[in-house]
């Protein structure tokens, strides 16, 4: 299984973001962005929004992640 909050944290961190830009994008406070990286998972909207401030597709990362288990 793939821990949402890991893989935004990296991919965050890929990009040389910094907590605090991230927590400006998401009009939060960077203990509510130390929250989202624990998170296991997240709620639809919020990841959402987080691919668009990243550009990056989580959805597209886990939906690899189901794929053995779909071919079944």
């Amino acid at each position: 299984m793939v821990h949402v909050g890991r893989l935004i944290k990296q991919t965050l961190h890929e990009q040389g973001r910094s907590v605090t830009w991230f927590a400006a994008q998401l009009c939060c406070t960077r203990p509510n962005v130390y929250k989202i990286f624990r998170k296991e998972n997240i709620d639809l909207y919020l990841l959402w929004r987080i691919s668009c401030i990243l550009q990056h597709d989580f959805f597209h990362d886990l939906s690899g992640a189901i794929q053995p288990f779909v071919s079944k």
